[in-house]
């Protein structure tokens, strides 16, 4: 199969503004004639800022961030389209004129810590599982808006955007919810594939503060007269609908050539499943606590949401406040050398989720489960990283017992990849080869659904050979030694 049509048009550009947790950065694609490669043309801080009522994303600040970065990528060359991704979850409240009804809280906020409970127990948990097939995580939209209820904010919206699609409504003026992330809100019917009317209501969200739906590819209008007038770039300039959601978007440049692939999309979060065609809503799936959300072209990401590299940048961030060595790769060395096994962590503990002092609290949870914290810092990153690497592995093999599917090789994607012990880790404690790359692939992903809308490629599958081509990867082996990572994984009580 061609990656690109018969008359081999020459390579367009294409402008992937990539929002994460700590950051966001606008990235110029370059597709065409068997080539795929990113430019970074503008990076800008992502930094939540707390206030009295809670902890809020400053999307005014990204929202320049973006127009910021499209006008360095206008310097650059003619931009096809511009497509958008986030995180998933976190939404803005419009009035009835488009108005901001104020800053978005940020999924880390406490306020959903004692709605979600509530929720679940007004609805049913097993019936909630059936409805919207997602892992319970307390941050869910569903939670956060029975958080926000009869605010005078809520009370006086008329529409919801999750955090890209009011990126895009900035830019567009045209209110849409792109359905990959749409699919993470917990409003969302997994077998329909549409919004729930039932769940919406149970939270108090009427019909209309939905936005009609878009799949990745569909257009999202054309750039309007301001945000063109801020960027340099033509007012007609297509803004096309990508998988918004990142994970979406970086399962898409998932580099598999075969459908027995298992995939971790590795960063803040590590997000470890496979892609299947129906969503798997049984009771074992539902306590094991595994989501099912949208994946390109209808599939379905069926995965957990594992803490992720959030544990250990946390921790850099604490000891770099307290004036301590912080910078990874020296630290990297040390865990290398440092004994296997010191210390076991399950990285998904609930007192690891807010920020903090992450180096105390992994030495509280040493002390509350028996064990001596990590003496030095190289013990404290080996700790963090075998945490991870078990999560991982218990993951996939769990998903693919869940799903009857077998597992040939672990797609290892995102910033995760550039940490080789990690992947080793991981390697042996699944049991199976790891494929560390591409590292870019959220931006690799928002760009290759933004080519396909234009025609330079044909299906996903000429996506990922695509990336498989183009892209440097790494490979890495079992060492042979899975039954100490099983020893070790039951002094937290795992398998």
């Amino acid at each position: 199969m061609n990656l690109t049509s018969s008359s081999s048009p020459s390579p367009a550009v294409f402008a992937a503004a990539d929002l994460g947790a700590t950051s966001g950065r606008v990235v110029l694609g370059r597709v065409g004639n068997g080539r795929l490669d990113l430019t970074e043309a503008h990076r800008f801080a992502n930094t939540p800022v707390r206030l009295p009522h809670g902890l809020h994303w400053d999307i005014l600040a990204l929202y320049q961030g973006v127009l910021d970065g499209l006008r360095e990528a206008a310097r650059s060359a003619p931009i096809a389209s511009i497509g958008v991704d986030s995180w998933a979850v976190d939404y803005g409240l419009l009035d009835g004129e488009g108005r901001l009804l104020g800053n978005p809280y940020h999924y880390r906020d406490q306020r959903t810590d004692s709605v979600a409970e509530a929720v679940r127990a007004r609805i049913g948990a097993a019936g909630l599982y059936r409805a919207n097939g997602l892992q319970h995580l307390p941050f869910n939209t569903l939670y956060q808006l029975a958080a926000e209820a009869g605010t005078p904010q809520f009370l006086a919206a008329r529409h919801l955007l999750l955090i890209p699609d009011l990126l895009t409504y900035w830019l567009t003026g045209r209110i849409g919810a792109e359905a990959t992330n749409a699919s993470t809100t917990g409003l969302f019917d997994a077998r329909a594939g549409a919004w729930s009317p039932e769940l919406a209501e149970a939270v108090g969200v009427g019909g209309g503060l939905l936005a009609p739906l878009r799949r990745p590819g569909d257009s999202c209008g054309t750039l309007l007269a301001q945000p063109a007038a801020a960027t340099g770039l033509p007012q007609g300039t297509p803004v096309t609908a990508v998988a918004s959601h990142d994970t979406a978007s970086a399962v898409v440049a998932v580099p598999a050539e075969r459908p027995d692939f298992g995939y971790i999309s590795c960063g803040t979060w590590s997000l470890a499943g496979l892609e299947l065609d129906a969503p798997v809503l049984s009771e074992a799936s539902r306590t094991a606590n595994f989501t099912n959300e949208l994946g390109i072209d209808d599939t379905v990401r069926y995965l957990r949401n594992i803490m992720g590299l959030w544990l250990l940048s946390e921790t850099q961030r604490t000891w770099q406040a307290q004036g301590k060595p912080h910078e990874l790769q020296p630290l990297l060395v040390q865990a290398a050398a440092a004994e296997p096994f010191a210390a076991v962590i399950d990285p998904d503990a609930p007192e690891f989720l807010a920020p903090g002092d992450m180096p105390a609290r992994i030495a509280g949870y040493c002390e509350r489960t028996g064990q001596r914290p990590p003496a030095s810092q190289g013990s404290l990153v080996r700790t963090i990283l075998e945490g991870l690497a078990m999560a991982h592995g218990r993951t996939l093999h769990q998903a693919a017992e869940l799903a009857g599917r077998e597992i040939e090789a672990v797609h290892l994607v995102g910033g995760g990849s550039r940490n080789s012990l990690l992947c080793q880790f991981t390697a042996d404690a699944a049991d199976l080869p790891v494929v560390a790359g591409p590292t870019e692939a959220t931006a690799l992903g928002n760009v290759l659904v933004q080519a396909r809308a234009h025609g330079l490629v044909h299906d996903l599958a000429g996506m990922r050979r695509l990336v498989a081509d183009t892209q440097p990867l790494r490979r890495y082996t079992p060492r042979g030694n899975r039954s100490a990572w099983a020893a070790a994984a039951t002094r937290i009580g795992a398998t």
